[in-house]
């Protein structure tokens, strides 16, 4: 109790809060999250911020809730602590940061946030200080002591041994000649420095991170007399270069240079927009088999899914990814972005060796591991990633590579490797042709199928689509996974090797030894026509074993009553068709007879009215047999005396009910 009462503050605060924003213009990400991290510091005193630091690293976050609750940046685990929120300042002797930052000028303000260096380097050039401490209005993105610290000697050298031209220009680049406030700061924005009017790209990110030239904003928002301080985490510098012209003059990219000529995707990479290439070095296309390669290289419609396949909607900074999450390719997939330590990774690999190279439209990371989609991939390309990999041996082996591996438009029905637990099938001309009706004529996908629809395999057969309400199944194999959709061809995996029809249920019945009682039962009783023609039955049918059980008198007054007999067989044969793979906790089928047969499955043990299943999904052209090993009995007509004490019962009920209903309304109520 205690703890709510200490909890519940904050909580009104986190859940009122934004409805003030209501009135007034809405709040950035990057002041969200100020926000949250203030909430989470007000504890402390006023104007106290709650900051998370990723241990061993001097990088510190503002929080937001989830990173809050999560503690991990990266994966790296974080701790908290609390300083004096951007603006503010301790009071000895006071609790929190009561006092609000003295207001000077730019150059005294890079002193007090911290970026003495910045503030070092700007004494010696000549013109730059006294416009810093001068009437006007800037904004300088002020790079970090440790940011300053981190250049090369090369190129730290070449500032300082020119500096007013080389370290004033460098300078100058960071500045704005106007007052810019985080809330200006929009996602895709270029702000024209001071600098030859070069751009300087902006992204502001949903988590509330915001990058300069894929520089982290810091501390923001520092006011100075004459504009703003914004503190940065590297020292920046200009870029000329599309993202085209980088790819152009890397030599690196030279295969992928080759392949955006022959795709003709240059007109992208060259035109406006913010865009993030994944670039494969000439390392990663190297890794690729040669023939899946220039397999690849050699269709355009392939290499343009693939190149797409590197090219996310929007900018992304490395700065910016703070953990996992789903960016769209031009290409129309998914991919994961993330991080683990300092390293960016894709689909979890940490397969970038170079990141944050920025051009005028985007910014490019390098990646030694082509991301090739399923849209560029062959059907056996597809199956190699998937669990099926013991159905594409067989289809291997029995000598059906080509139609797996050319440009045939089909779908192949791939069983899942579970299946083969048991061993997998020797390979002769019957498991040949039973493989061939695995590979349907056509590129389907699943979301397109419908309940009756027909599909024509290469073996000859037609095989018949079933849809459940949970399942989708082809015959009896049912789809097990999302299908995978290659340059050609489909896959479907399903959970079972099919089973294509092979005549009628009297055919099927006929050709099994098992049922020789149970089909001289179905002529007795003059069910033959109903069996052999069109339609969609399941049909719980018992062994010869099932009706041998059966006391001998009940087994001969059985048979000896045809009119009896029929309807005992009704009972076993369903209205529709039922494969086991749609078969639920528990499923109700009507039966020819009237009466309902409950039909389940648990642990892949298939029940009839609790009665196990033999064997399942022997397809049939009309219909499905299920081997039963009982005759199964319809639920007996109720007893007339039952049916004549429960009308009883009903009366007695209704009339105490009018009588209670008189009495509260002469009660008054």
């Amino acid at each position: 109790m205690a703890l709510l009462v200490r909890l519940l503050p904050l909580a009104l605060a986190l859940a009122l809060e934004p409805a003030a924003t209501l009135a007034g213009p809405s709040k950035s990400p990057y002041q969200l999250v100020l926000q949250h991290s203030r909430l989470r510091g007000r504890q402390h005193g006023p104007n106290v911020c709650a900051v998370q630091k990723v241990i061993g690293t001097n990088k510190k976050y503002f929080t937001n809730c989830k990173q809050w609750y999560q503690r991990k940046i990266c994966g790296k685990s974080t701790v908290i602590s609390y300083e004096c929120c951007p603006g503010y300042e301790k009071v000895p002797g006071e609790k929190g940061c009561p006092a609000a930052l003295p207001l000077s000028n730019l150059y005294e303000t890079l002193g007090v946030i911290g970026s003495t260096t910045t503030q070092l380097y700007t004494d010696r050039t000549e013109k730059l200080r006294p416009e810093m401490e001068g009437p006007g209005s800037f904004t300088i993105f002020a790079p970090s002591n440790e940011a300053w610290a981190s250049l090369s000697a090369e190129v730290l050298d070449s500032l300082v041994s020119n500096v007013n031209i080389e370290l004033l220009n460098a300078l100058r680049y960071h500045m704005v000649d106007r007052r810019v406030l985080t809330d200006e700061l929009k996602h895709g924005m270029a702000l024209t420095s001071m600098y030859q009017n070069s751009d300087i790209q902006i992204h502001h990110y949903p988590n509330g991170i915001v990058t300069v030239n894929c520089a982290r904003l810091l501390k923001a928002d520092h006011h100075a007399t004459n504009g703003v301080v914004h503190l940065i985490d590297k020292v920046i510098s200009t870029t000329t270069n599309n993202i085209q012209q980088i790819i152009e003059i890397e030599d690196t990219f030279e295969t992928l240079r080759a392949a955006v000529a022959a795709s003709g995707l240059n007109t992208v990479l060259e035109g406006d927009g913010q865009f993030t290439l994944l670039a494969p070095t000439n390392e990663a296309f190297e890794k690729i088999p040669a023939e899946t390669l220039n397999r690849i290289l050699g269709d355009p419609e392939a290499l343009r899914d693939l190149l797409n396949n590197h090219i996310l909607k929007s900018a992304m900074c490395a700065e910016a990814i703070v953990a996992g999450l789903s960016m769209e390719t031009l290409e129309g997939t998914t991919l994961e972005v993330g991080c683990s330590g300092d390293r960016l990774t894709i689909n979890g690999k940490a397969i970038i060796s170079n990141k944050d190279v920025l051009a005028t439209n985007g910014v490019i990371h390098y990646i030694d591991e082509l991301l090739i989609p399923d849209s560029a991939k062959t059907l056996f390309e597809l199956a190699a990633e998937s669990d099926v990999s013991t159905a594409v041996d067989l289809f291997r082996q029995a000598g059906l590579s080509t139609h797996l591996s050319g440009n045939e438009q089909l779908t192949l029905l791939a069983p899942l490797n579970s299946v083969f637990k048991d061993g997998t099938p020797h390979i002769d001309a019957s498991m040949k042709n039973l493989l061939l009706n695995h590979i349907i004529k056509g590129q389907l996908a699943s979301k397109n199928l419908y309940h009756g629809q027909t599909l024509d395999t290469l073996g000859g057969k037609k095989l018949r689509v079933f849809v459940y309400r949970n399942s989708l199944c082809i015959e009896n194999s049912c789809i097990a996974a999302h299908d995978k959709k290659g340059r050609y061809g489909t896959l479907f995996t399903v959970d079972q090797v099919l089973s294509p029809p092979m005549g009628t249920v009297m055919d099927i019945l006929k050709a099994d030894n098992r049922f020789s009682m149970l089909v001289a039962a179905i002529q007795s009783a003059g069910l033959t026509e109903t069996l052999n023609r069109e339609g969609i039955y399941t049909v719980f049918a018992p062994t010869n074993e099932a009706f041998q059980a059966m006391p001998p008198g009940d087994l001969n007054k059985l048979l000896g009553n045809a009119k009896e007999l029929a309807n005992i067989l009704k009972y076993h044969v369903g209205d529709e068709i039922l494969v086991s793979g749609a078969i639920g906790p528990l499923v109700r089928l009507k039966s020819l007879q009237g009466d309902k047969l409950e039909v389940s499955s648990k642990n892949n043990a298939v029940c009839v009215n609790k009665e196990p299943v033999a064997e399942v999904d022997i397809m049939a052209t009309n219909g499905v047999v299920y081997a039963i090993s009982s005759v199964l009995q319809p639920p007996a007509t109720r007893p007339q005396e039952l049916v004549d004490e429960l009308a009883d019962s009903a009366l007695e009920i209704f009339r105490q009910a009018s009588a209670y209903s008189r009495l509260l309304s002469i009660s008054g109520y």
